[in-house]
């Protein structure tokens, strides 16, 4: 969507997973005619949250009809095993949660030699400075702005202050290219405030899979972070 706001470019995620998946193809081309600027995938599988959902496969179909970059949230256990197919699929970027896995600098490593791009995911309760010892073999922050495991939830409030605290934690270690990305109950009545704390990526389910048109849907979202004059 090519907005700037406090010095900085924000990018708008759907989340596939609010979509209806009887007609995906055409919810995607609808997002992305609409100003889509990447897709958020969330691959979960019934063990690190106990919803589950899709696999490599969905992945690849939708690498055919997009060219849009492609991220994996893995909410899963043991991400490791994942990575490979991912490659194959056609991912840009995976986000690993930092409470998924024992070995995480292995597994971020991993990503990287596949050709990818890496992110970490952090759950409500885990403190930001998780990230402090690999912020060099990443390129996104994502902050759960929900807990993790099923779509249409409500922001949790406190995430602000986390959310500002990750930016001033990415500002003083020189990661600005670090991209903050936050997911869970992101709707056009919290977006700017989201924004002017920090975050410069954005997932939106439901409030983007709706009843509502996406065109509809992305005419708020221009109009609140990029209102005229």
């Amino acid at each position: 969507m090519g907005f700037s706001r406090n010095g900085r470019n924000l990018l708008i995620a759907p989340s596939i997973l609010s979509a209806d998946f009887l007609r995906l193809g055409e919810e995607v081309k609808s997002a992305e005619e609409a100003g889509a600027d990447l897709f958020h995938l969330d691959m979960m599988d019934g063990h690190f949250v106990p919803n589950l959902t899709f696999g490599p496969p969905v992945v690849a179909g939708l690498r055919k009809i997009t060219t849009l970059p492609l991220e994996a949230h893995l909410m899963v256990l043991h991400p490791e095993i994942y990575l490979q197919e991912l490659a194959d699929a056609g991912i840009d970027r995976v986000t690993v949660h930092v409470e998924a896995t024992t070995h995480l600098h292995f597994v971020l490593a991993r990503i990287g030699a596949l050709g990818m791009k890496a992110g970490v995911a952090l759950s409500p309760a885990t403190p930001v400075g998780t990230v402090v010892d690999i912020l060099d073999m990443i390129d996104l922050v994502l902050v759960m702005t929900v807990n993790p495991g099923f779509g249409g939830q409500s922001f949790i409030p406190h995430s602000i202050k986390k959310i500002a605290a990750m930016r001033t934690l990415l500002d003083e270690a020189g990661a600005r290219h670090i991209r903050l990305e936050v997911d869970g109950g992101i709707k056009a009545g919290n977006l700017a405030r989201v924004a002017d704390s920090g975050a410069d990526t954005f997932v939106m389910g439901s409030a983007i899979f709706g009843d509502r048109p996406c065109s509809t849907v992305f005419g708020e979202i221009r109009a609140v972070l990029a209102p005229p004059g």
